[in-house]
């Protein structure tokens, strides 16, 4: 739920909760909007993306040891996969000497899934820098 100001706090977490986040959403809407991305890996782990661009992001590693960055396609995002449970919570991407995230939705820990609404997305066939771009206009800002 939203407090007062209409800011919403989220949380979230990998299995065992080595990897967790914090998403704060400056006017949330009522129903969270997620993406269901096209890709192979995503599609692989059922996950399905959110990001609120004029919110903020914190990210806490209990054992850093334990969190495999992997990075394909283009290489500029790190899908921060803990390997003790095998989750992703959180994808970061570095641009511009910001950091940027998008948080699966599917690992949230305070949120009733009849929250939010699911869209299929395809970034299939972005240049690098068409996707750095859309990153930066939509993705979350690190707090």
């Amino acid at each position: 739920m939203n407090d007062a100001g209409g800011t919403r706090h989220i949380n979230g977490s990998c299995h065992c909760g080595n990897i967790t986040f914090s998403l704060v959403w400056p006017d949330a809407p009522e129903t969270i909007p997620i993406r269901a991305c096209g890709c192979a890996l995503c599609r692989k782990h059922n996950a399905a993306w959110t990001s609120s661009p004029q919110g903020h992001f914190t990210m806490h590693i209990k054992d850093d040891d334990k969190v495999y960055r992997y990075r394909f396609g283009t290489k500029t995002a790190d899908f921060n996969t803990c390997t003790k449970c095998g989750v992703i919570p959180i994808v970061t991407s570095e641009i511009e000497g910001t950091r940027y995230a998008v948080v699966n939705a599917y690992t949230f820990d305070d949120v009733d899934p009849a929250e939010m609404t699911v869209a299929a997305t395809d970034f299939e066939g972005e240049d690098t820098d068409t996707r750095l771009a859309r990153r930066q206009r939509n993705w979350t800002p690190k707090g």
